[in-house]
């Protein structure tokens, strides 16, 4: 069933190299966040609080008050938010009720710090992605 942590990670470019275990390590330290319609998740210009991967329901993404795209099942947002304290570059709000998987910096950095073979597959990742060559 695909709205499971571990099912939704498999879609998301710096998850995608991680297999069996490797995934589930990832997944397991994900905790669901239900939002109501018209409440914001994540605020432009704030300190992100982690990566979102969306279960069910629709968001909007605006940056700078333009509305740029419509997220909805499957899609994920905030995932510099894992290893940078950046602020966030885009404004989430729900436009439905949303069921999202949220992983946070302090959740995933033990994941990553403990494996070897994550930690490596995701620079893998992180290098592709800044290539432009991501899956």
């Amino acid at each position: 069933m695909a709205d499971e942590p571990e099912d939704l990670l498999k879609h998301v470019p710096l998850f995608s190299d991680l297999k069996g275990k490797e995934l589930k390590r990832v997944a397991q330290a994900m905790n669901e966040k239900r939002v109501d319609a018209g409440q914001t998740v994540t605020e432009e210009g704030k300190k992100g609080v982690g990566f979102f991967v969306i279960q069910s329901g629709t968001a909007r993404v605006t940056v700078g008050g333009e509305e740029r795209r419509t997220l909805g099942p499957g899609d994920y947002f905030g995932e510099i938010a894992l290893i940078s304290d950046a602020p966030r570059t885009a404004t989430v709000t729900a436009e439905t009720p949303l069921v999202c998987w949220g992983l946070a910096p302090w959740d995933f950095r033990p994941v990553v710090e403990n494996n070897a073979s994550v930690a490596w597959k995701l620079l893998d990742s992180v290098a592709k992605i800044a290539a432009g060559e991501a899956h």
